[in-house]
Parts: structure tokens; sequence; C-alpha cells
């Protein structure tokens, strides 16, 4: 057994190693590139598809611009180009007059004035719906408001037709629907895509004695401030009028003083005129007679007597008589 045995130590020789792969810039370009094309491609993906409620329209736009509206259900769109913006199609509502989470009232919305002067707290719930998503999202920027604004308006003028003990028992489901009637007449003018469902009165009753005197405190603020602006509209409207009518006088006295002074340089200029050529004519003369005028006019009433050199009297003048 000794001498058959074999040294496996000598026959025996490992496999070659494998040699290891490096990566160089190109493949790493192309593992990148690989990867940005895949998460393009989820995003583009997810991005397509979008989801409409039961209770919910959509307004499809492109760049900005309304194309479709589309109902509830699984839809496509282009990512990236197009927008999806969902509008609620169920009934909701809000009310005038109070808080509707604190129930507390707010009297500057409740307190109002009836045809026979009373003062009454009335509060008001509006329920509307959405009927066309995208005059609703593009005719206006808040259409609620708008309507929330007309109802309070409208509320306001039709409370102000009717006696207290009709607002507080007997006329209440006039006056609803006088009012309902009014705010639908306006909304669909204002093509707004908002449609008023319904209006109730849930309550109206006079309001309390601090209520009755902050209000009459605010009323009587209003009416002295209204009383002010009259008088400073009077003052204006006296004041104005004075006062062109003065500008206008000094203006034309000043066109008077300015044709007068024309008209005198005028003058001056043509008795210049004349005297240069009266003095061209016969210098000696005019330069006399002019020293005559001068001395005439700055000695009045004054004799002046020229003699000759022996003393002799030639002519005596007497100035200013």
């Amino acid at each position: 057994m000794d001498d058959q045995s074999y040294n496996y130590n000598d026959s025996y020789s490992p496999p070659p190693k494998r040699p290891r792969r490096s990566f160089d810039g190109k493949t790493l370009v192309k593992i990148i590139a690989v990867v940005a094309v895949v998460l393009v491609v989820a995003v583009v993906a997810l991005g397509s598809f979008y989801t409409i409620g039961e209770q919910e329209n959509a307004v499809v736009s492109t760049f900005g611009v309304p194309q479709t509206v589309t109902t509830p259900g699984l839809h496509f769109k282009i990512p990236l180009i197009q927008q999806v913006q969902k509008v609620d199609m169920t009934i909701k509502g809000f009310a005038i007059g109070y808080d509707v989470g604190s129930n507390e009232s707010k009297t500057e919305e409740s307190l109002m004035i009836t045809s026979d002067f009373n003062f009454v707290n009335v509060d008001f719930f509006l329920e509307y719906r959405v009927t066309d998503p995208v005059k609703y999202l593009y005719n206006s920027t808040s259409p609620v408001s708008i309507l929330k604004t007309l109802a309070q308006s409208y509320i306001r003028d039709t409370i102000g037709l009717y006696p207290v003990d009709d607002v507080i028992t007997s006329g209440k489901s006039q006056i609803q629907s006088e009012i309902k009637s009014k705010i639908m007449d306006r909304m669909e003018q204002e093509d707004l895509g908002v449609q008023l469902v319904n209006l109730t009165i849930q309550d109206a009753e006079p309001p309390t004695a601090e209520v009755m005197t902050a209000f009459k405190d605010v009323e009587n603020a209003k009416q002295g401030s209204e009383t002010a602006v009259n008088n400073a509209n009077k003052y204006r409207s006296e004041q104005i009028p004075a006062a062109e009518a003065q500008a206008d006088q000094i203006l034309q006295q000043a066109e008077a003083d300015k044709q007068s002074r024309i008209n005198e340089a005028t003058g001056q200029v043509a008795r210049f005129n004349a005297m240069y050529e009266e003095y061209s004519k016969f210098p000696g003369i005019t330069k006399q007679r002019m020293y005559y005028e001068a001395m005439e006019e700055l000695l009045p009433g004054l004799k002046v007597i020229l003699t000759d050199e022996s003393g002799n009297s030639l002519k005596m003048f007497n100035f200013g008589s």
C-alpha cells in the first residue's frame, strides 16, 4: 500500500482565477441613463391617469385653457401639458347671521331694519351647488363669495319691505320665496356656474337692549360722519364757484391792464414817430418847442423872460397859463 500511494499535492493544480470586471466611465453613464429613463417612464405613467370620485367632476385644461369636463371614473391626460382641477358637485351651504360651528350670532350680518322702522335679528342658511365646473372655475375668482354678497344685499332689501310682525311670524315663507327668486335670477345673469338650491330663515327675533344701544351708537356715528361730509361738500360747492369767479375777474383785469399798456405804448410810439418826423423837417423849431413843453411840465406857473446880451427883454413865457 505504501508503494502504490499517490501524492495529491504533486498532481493537483487549482483552476485559474476569473479576472474581476471593472466599471469604466461609459458603463456608469449607461447605467445612469437606464435609471433615468425608467424614472421618467414611471413618472409619466403615474401622471397620465387620474381618478374622479362619485360626487366630483374635473376640468381638464391644456396650458391653462379648459378643454373638457370629465365625470367619475379613471381617465387619461397628457402629463406636464394638461392639468386637472377637481370640483365637488355636492350640495353645500353657509350661514348668514350666525356661525355654523359655534352657533354664535353675527350681529353685523343679522341685525336689520323693517318697513315700520323696527330692528330685528334674522338668521339665514343658504344651500348651493355647482352646475357648470368650467364657469365655476374660470368666470370669477370666488363665486361663493359673490353669492353671499348678493344674498346679504337682497335679504336686507326684502326685510326692509315687511313690518316686523311679518318677519318674525306670518311672513317668513313669503320672504324666503321672494329672496330666493331674486338671488336665483341674479346668479343666472352673472353666469358663475353656481345655483342657489334653497334658502331658509333659521331664526327671527327682536335684538337685545345691549345690541340696540350699540347699533344706535353706530348709526349716530354714521349720521355724524354723513353730516360732516355733507357740510364739507356744501362748503366746497360754495367756495369753488366763488374762487372761480374771483380767478376769472383777476384774469379779466389782467387782460384789461395788458391791453391798456399795449394801447399806451402804441400811442407813445405814434407820438414819438410824429415828433421825429416833424423834427426831421424843422429841427430847430421842434427842439425849441420840446424844450418849452418840458419846462412847462417841470416848472408849472413860472414866468420866464428871455433877454439878449444887453439885457433887453426879447420874449416872456408864462408856463402853465
